[in-house]
């Protein structure tokens, strides 16, 4: 049974139609994850046995799909929220700024996380009030570093806090307990962002913008890790966005360089060849490190250079390393025909 309805009562028109209703009130992740939990109910059903054809084996996704609200804030907006908010907002906020909490992780804190130097510990969760040990990802339970202004202004709040056990949550509610996420939202959130003119402010855009704004500040390595994300993709694709500043810049220095070559025939010579217009000859920097003698690469030329007693694979795109048969390490400019390659044999 789903609801009042029994399982073989659902047919494949019911499924869709109830799939596209769905694209009109919420986000295409949403839709997109109600259409794989059909999908793995109905599944179990077939492998119990409990009906014998599968209604969501063709639930396609509707395409009416609500466009990805990927907003970020500008340094001027985050500057506006923390400095119009209360101390423990102000405070709870820089937090999660600083180190891209998740809200179930943030509100889950507590005083035995903080080490009282520069290290918070996140070692649980909170999802409806209710406390798990686990997080989103195998990642997501992991030490952050705090700078030590955050950590001096988090002790200072250790201090005006009536209840300082280890036990107790960093941000509590009114009775002491975790606060609920859809709760702070509306209540401080979406209140602040109306008063300062912000068109949306919750914990996703807040983490978005960090991702974003850290791209001149480091790697993607580097923001995958301090975002805690279990893949590259994830941090580059959902996450960081384009920033147009940025990108004039880019566009900017380019020409820049282009420029700078004033249209010399040497600056022109350095150019890399491609596959279409190969050079008659050129030279190559090999290495030899030991082990076998050839290199693998886009465009293949099998020459023989019988003065060193190997044969080795030519790439006309320029540097190559060669593996060869000498146990030391030897620097070598060979000049090959690539175009005629059996005049070196």
């Amino acid at each position: 049974m789903i609801g009042e309805y029994p399982l073989d009562a659902f047919d494949r028109f019911m499924m869709q139609t109830h799939v596209t209703d769905l694209a009109l009130r919420y986000s295409q992740d949403r839709v997109k994850q109600a259409r794989s939990y059909l999908r793995s109910i109905f599944d179990e059903a077939i492998e119990q046995e409990f009906l014998v054809k599968d209604p969501t084996r063709k639930l396609k996704i509707p395409k009416n799909l609500r466009p990805k609200n990927k907003a970020i804030l500008s340094w001027d907006e985050m500057w506006l929220i923390l400095a119009k908010t209360a101390r423990r907002d102000r405070l709870l906020l820089m937090l999660d700024m600083t180190e891209a909490l998740r809200p179930s992780e943030l509100f889950a804190l507590r005083w035995r996380s903080f080490d009282d130097q520069n290290t918070l510990s996140i070692t649980e969760t909170v999802c409806r009030r209710a406390i798990r040990p686990f997080g989103k990802t195998p990642g997501s339970l992991s030490k952050v570093h705090l700078p030590d202004g955050l950590a001096s202004e988090l002790r200072r709040w250790k201090l005006e806090c009536e209840d300082r056990s280890a036990e107790a949550f960093i941000f509590p509610n009114a009775d002491g307990g975790c606060i609920d996420t859809a709760n702070y939202r509306f209540r401080v959130l979406k209140p602040l962002a109306e008063k300062l003119g912000i068109e949306r402010l919750n914990f996703q855009i807040l983490r978005r913008t960090m991702a974003t704004q850290a791209q001149r500040m480091g790697s993607v390595k580097d923001i995958q890790a301090h975002l805690r994300h279990a893949r590259p993709d994830t941090t580059a694709y959902e996450y960081m966005q384009e920033l147009p500043d940025s990108v004039q810049e880019m566009v900017g220095s380019m020409y820049a360089m282009l420029k700078k070559g004033g249209g010399s025939k040497k600056g022109v010579a350095r150019l890399l060849p491609n596959a279409t217009n190969r050079p008659q000859n050129q030279d190559v920097y090999c290495r030899f490190y030991g082990g076998r003698c050839r290199i693998r690469t886009c465009d293949f030329h099998r020459v023989n250079l019988p003065a060193f007693g190997f044969s080795t694979t030519y790439n006309t795109a320029g540097t190559a390393k060669v593996r060869g048969s000498r146990a030391r390490q030897q620097d070598l400019w060979v000049g090959l025909w690539v175009e005629k390659p059996h005049l070196i044999d």
